[in-house]
Formats: structure tokens, C-alpha cells, sequence
């Protein structure tokens, strides 16, 4: 008896058009309203750790130093205060989901050789100026005092 009761709702099935999507061969359509995920564009990141400081749970970690960026995906709620604070405008929100892990590990992303190497080489380049300034200022008091001393034995 519980196959005639059946009966109808798979015949309606049957005539009716399939219901899902075809998911992988057409890219998949995101509800409105969905927030989606942070991404970065590493390479453009100054490490100034604005986005750090604008995270209201502490979802990202910022290594100025090392190049580095990490967002712990689990705590963040992609509210976009760190999107609206980055001077470089390298955050943004994309819409869809991240791709699945097998575990609980945040997103890390470390800037290319190529771009940490260039920036190295402005670092130092900032600290042989200030070395010459400070080099330069230093004997100009320098030679100052000797002019007063001098002016002070006559």
C-alpha cells in the first residue's frame, strides 16, 4: 500500500525539469546578501597593520618584517573594517567560499622574493640617508662648537 502512495509524487518528478545545478561546468550563482571571504593582493601590502587594528575580533596578524599576512578564517565575520581602512586598497571582500580544509589552520600569504628583496633594498637605502643626515648634523654641531670655543678663547 505504501507504493501507491509513492506513485504520484515520482510521477510528478519525473515530468518535471531537475531542480539542482550544474554546479561545476557553470560557475555557481551566490545568494544577494552573501558576504563571502577576505582576500589580499600580497604584493601591494605595506604591512602597516591598519587591518590588524580595525579587526574587531582579531582575526589577522600582519609581519611587516617578513612579508607576511595570516587571517584566521574561523574568528573572522567578514564585516569589511579591514577592507575600509587599507591605505593600499589590497583587501577586499570576494564573494563565493573559500575552498575547504581538512583542518583548522589560518590563511597565510608571504609577499614574493622579488618584492621582498626590493623592499629590503629601500630599507637599507632609508638607513644609509639617516646614517649621512645624522653623520652630517652631528659634524655641523661639531663644527659649530669649535667655533664657539674659538670665539670664546679670544
Amino acid at each position: 500500500m505504501a507504493v501507491m502512495n509513492f506513485i504520484p509524487t515520482a510521477l510528478k518528478n519525473l515530468l518535471k525539469p531537475p531542480v539542482t545545478t550544474s554546479y561545476p561546468f557553470e560557475p555557481a550563482e551566490y545568494p544577494e546578501r552573501s558576504r563571502g571571504h577576505i582576500s589580499i593582493e600580497i604584493d601591494n601590502c605595506i604591512g602597516c597593520g591598519m587591518c590588524t587594528r580595525a579587526c574587531p575580533l582579531g582575526a589577522l596578524k600582519v609581519d611587516k618584517n617578513a612579508g607576511t599576512w595570516e587571517i584566521d578564517r574561523f574568528d573572522c565575520v567578514v564585516c569589511g573594517y579591514c577592507v575600509e581602512k587599507c591605505p593600499k586598497k589590497c583587501l577586499f571582500v570576494q564573494p563565493g567560499y573559500q575552498t575547504p580544509g581538512g583542518e583548522k589552520t589560518p590563511s597565510f600569504y608571504q609577499k614574493s622574493p622579488e618584492v621582498l628583496a626590493a623592499e629590503e633594498e629601500k630599507r637599507k637605502e632609508a638607513a644609509r640617508k639617516a646614517a649621512e643626515l645624522k653623520a652630517k648634523k652631528e659634524a655641523e654641531a661639531k663644527a659649530a662648537q669649535t667655533a664657539e670655543n674659538a670665539d670664546k678663547k679670544d
